[in-house]
């Protein structure tokens, strides 16, 4: 099956990778940079509700949606035409909620990426313009304003029978460099005296080993206060921009607890170098049941006055249980390979590895975290 043999594509791709890890350094070092997250200099997210206009007569039905309706006759009322008497009954704009990420120390005046998303019942936003709309923070304040022509990157035709196809989601598209930054997140980075460096992945020596590195270079600068808080300020009278400009590019070798990840629906699996296992003795075999189905036809005697034709079902069962599979038998402190070559050596397929893996993490002899996603 293509997903069977994709997975164990995947499964023996990653084993010869860590063969090859194996016959190379112990160890490979990472930058700081990209293996912590520095405190305060992240994204923010912007959110704002606004109309798109211009539809091809795909947009929201003003009957089925208010809020639209609502909205055309405040903006209109704001630039002096007043609708409140009339019935509209245009399929021409759409109510949208606009999303978009600000970077971090985002100036007065740049661009940035918003994505555009339908609210009420309009069939596509293809081709439709966004009208300016202000982009709130969580605190409740404005920081962007978008507008431009949504680009949904879709495909959708309809027939007059009511047929429609459509390929990708014309509802919702995106509006790239849509909105100007119209105020800063204010974070002062450089009066800053200590700054916390938070892991990716928690651990506590990964965490030791950053501030014995980070020490080395610049001694008493850093503090490992957790498995994921490194606590840092500058010395000898640096700032702390050009601090953490020679911090994140220094080498650590980054640690990691043992762990197997399983994607059970599509049977992929996912284990880590430092996965061992005690001694253990694994043997799988198949049992295949099959039953036929088929039909008898009984007829009565001839010139018989009574009875009549009738189909009689017939059925066949037959049991076949694979023969010749033996223990595989993995010695204590088994490594990735080791494993992967054991398990390769009976024959099974992914999913099967998925249930060995199991039962030999119920058996207390898998030394590592399972992770079922």
């Amino acid at each position: 099956m293509p997903c069977t043999i994709r997975a164990l594509s995947v499964f023996l791709l990653a084993a010869s990778l860590a063969i090859g890890l194996g016959a190379g350094p112990a160890g490979a070092k990472s930058r700081i940079k990209d293996i912590v997250e520095f405190e305060g200099v992240r994204e923010n997210q912007l959110v704002g509700y606004g109309i798109v206009v211009g539809l091809n007569g795909t947009g929201d039905a003003l009957r089925n949606a208010p809020m639209t309706q609502q909205s055309l006759q405040s903006m209109l009322e704001r630039l002096g035409v007043n609708t409140r008497a009339a019935t509209m009954n245009t399929k021409n704009i759409a109510a949208v909620m606009v999303t978009a990420k600000l970077p971090a120390f985002a100036a007065s005046g740049s661009q940035i990426d918003v994505t555009v998303s339908a609210m009420g019942d309009a069939k596509s936003l293809l081709g439709g313009t966004l009208l300016v709309t202000p982009l709130m923070g969580a605190d409740g304040n404005a920081y962007a304003a978008a507008q431009g022509t949504v680009q949904t990157g879709s495909v959708s035709a309809s027939g007059s029978s009511g047929t429609t196809i459509s390929k990708g989601v014309p509802t919702a598209g995106r509006i790239a460099g849509g909105a100007i930054v119209e105020k800063e997140v204010g974070f002062q980075l450089a009066s800053m005296s200590t700054l916390r460096l938070t892991l990716r992945n928690p651990d506590f020596t990964t965490a030791g080993r950053v501030a014995d590195v980070i020490n080395g270079r610049f001694p008493g600068s850093a503090a490992a206060l957790n498995p994921t808080i490194i606590s840092v300020h500058p010395v000898g009278g640096m700032d702390m921009v050009s601090f953490l400009t020679q911090l994140e590019n220094l080498s650590v070798e980054a640690d990691a607890p043992a762990k197997v990840v399983i994607d059970e629906v599509a049977g992929v699996i996912t284990m880590n170098e430092n996965v061992r296992i005690s001694t253990v003795a694994i043997q799988q075999g198949n049992l295949t049941i099959t039953v036929r189905e088929s039909s008898q036809v009984s007829q009565p005697g001839a010139f018989s006055k009574t009875g009549s034709t009738v189909t009689v079902p017939q059925s066949d069962v037959s049991v076949d249980e694979e023969k010749g599979k033996k223990f595989v038998t993995l010695k204590s402190g088994a490594s990735l390979a080791a494993m992967v070559a054991g398990l390769n050596t009976l024959g099974v397929t992914p999913r099967d590895m998925i249930s060995i893996l199991q039962s030999i993490k119920s058996a207390g002899a898998l030394q590592a975290d399972i992770e079922v996603q």
